[in-house]
């Protein structure tokens, strides 16, 4: 069964103080990342990134999963996506969105799922999570970001470990690995992540547009030539410095 007439939308969005709350939306196949899906995921990431009225983002999955991971009955029933690597590209635009982006786990988060959240920039687990890579028990490769993500996101032993068994991690393995910021119950995980964004959120968005944009791209660099780029990409006081230090003390 293909997604491609669905009466329901693959991917919604509802904005709440400030934080766009996208949730994939095929709870009926685990959240499968279909082709079709991946093109409303971009749209609503494109209209993000040019929203002034937006601080944070969550991503999350409808249901009992995050995601099951790419889509195979799709690529068996011949969907396609719009260009060849549309949906590595996808989550290019989600790690280069101008606000912090924190994905929400529960259930299965396996492969291309697992690629999508390696995308963003936290990740809160409930205990039911389930990570693993398995591009190897279908004789796949990584295009989407594996190798290159992941070890950077837990370091190069540990990823090799995960790719090269394919083995699955829990929810409360994932903070230990470094892979998730924490692990939470899953009757909690939606308020919890809430909780989390709005902290975010009531920082001054100047600041954290600034720090993602300064970490991610002091990342692809040398220690030295980060700190050179820092100091000259730096975009200085925002808007609302003089009215956040009037406040201070208060």
């Amino acid at each position: 069964m293909s997604d491609s007439h669905s009466p329901e939308p693959l991917v919604t969005r509802i904005d709440r103080e400030g934080i766009a709350i996208l949730t994939l939306n095929r709870p009926d196949r685990l959240n499968a990342l279909s082709p079709n899906l991946f093109v409303e995921l971009r749209q609503h990431i494109t209209d993000i990134g040019d929203s002034e009225e937006i601080g944070c983002v969550i991503l999350r999955g409808e249901g009992r999963s995050f995601s099951a991971g790419n889509d195979l009955n799709a690529i068996k029933e011949g969907q396609h996506a719009p260009s060849r690597h549309y949906q590595a590209e996808t989550l290019e635009l989600i790690e280069n969105l101008p606000q912090p982006v924190i994905a929400a786990v529960q259930g299965h988060c396996y492969t291309g799922s697992l690629e999508l959240v390696l995308a963003c920039d936290l990740l809160v687990a409930a205990e039911s999570a389930k990570f693993a890579d398995t591009h190897g028990k279908w004789g796949m490769t990584p295009t989407w970001g594996m190798s290159q993500r992941l070890p950077r996101r837990i370091g190069a032993l540990k990823a090799k470990e995960l790719m090269f068994t394919g083995r699955v991690v829990s929810g409360q393995e994932s903070v230990l690995l470094g892979l998730a910021n924490e692990c939470t119950s899953d009757a909690a995980l939606f308020d919890r992540t809430f909780a989390l964004a709005r902290q975010i959120a009531g920082n001054s968005w100047h600041t954290l547009k600034a720090d993602k944009f300064l970490v991610n791209a002091g990342l692809s660099r040398h220690l030295t030539e980060g700190l050179v780029f820092e100091r000259e990409n730096s975009p200085g006081a925002g808007p609302d410095m003089e009215k956040r230090l009037a406040q201070f003390g208060r």
